[in-house]
């Protein structure tokens, strides 16, 4: 199977990469800073050569994301599954009335939008067999859990898990399997050094998801990185 997935020079990304070569997926590993990129996943790319491609990847770059997908339909690449990693944790102590709305508009870029960008100009190669979107999402996005603060990361979460039912119900004609998953609080730049989950075991759970095709007992295609339902 060949899996793109983005945010991958770091945190989960990078994990996600590596378990995904392991188990003998190829992957496209999308990364915002190229030179960067190929820096912090040079040892994978030497144990496993063209099984890996780095690529450039902004998805807050609507441009950068169709010229992608044009030079991999050029070279006649398809995906079985695309993980959407990339985010922003921003303002998150920041109270309400204090808040600058482009913080809110930034949080929404990458968290939001930045997966609408990729699923658009993507989809068309989404052609393996028992194909998959996995869109990185967080407990933080429940509305039934929902907690004082951080609203530009939670009401992004939100409005993500909205677009993954979307795509649910508007691919599973097409047999796509589409899950928001939320990966368990890991200690990553963006969760902090006290967090409890590992962030390879997080990733190994999320590439068995995509293996294993595991669907949500209930309505909502939310789980955790176990295949748990989530309180949406």
């Amino acid at each position: 199977m060949n899996i793109l997935i983005t945010g991958a020079g770091r945190g989960l990304g990078m994990d996600l990469v590596a378990i995904a070569l392991e188990r003998g997926h190829s992957v496209i590993a999308g990364v915002r800073d190229l030179s960067r990129g190929q820096d912090a996943l040079s040892g994978l790319s030497a144990d496993y050569g063209d099984k890996l491609t780095v690529a450039a990847l902004d998805v807050t770059d609507e441009a950068g994301i169709a010229a992608l997908a044009a030079s991999l339909k050029e070279e006649g690449r398809t995906l079985g599954s695309i993980v959407n990693n990339a985010a922003v944790l921003n303002a998150s102590d920041t109270p309400l009335e204090e808040l600058d709305i482009a913080e809110m508009q930034l949080a929404l870029d990458i968290n939001l939008y930045g997966p609408m960008r990729v699923v658009k100009h993507l989809l068309p190669l989404l052609t393996e067999p028992d194909a998959s979107i996995i869109n990185i999402s967080s407990e933080a996005g429940s509305i039934t859990n929902a907690y004082p603060g951080s609203y530009p990361y939670t009401i992004s979460k939100t409005a993500l898990n909205m677009f993954t039912q979307k795509l649910h119900v508007t691919l599973k004609e097409r047999g796509v399997h589409v899950l928001s998953v939320h990966p368990g609080w890991m200690p990553t730049d963006m969760g902090g050094a006290k967090a409890p989950t590992s962030p390879r075991t997080s990733a190994e759970g999320i590439i068995s998801l995509i293996e294993q095709r595991t669907a949500p007992e209930g309505h909502f295609m939310f789980v955790d990185y176990t295949g748990k339902d989530m309180e949406i």
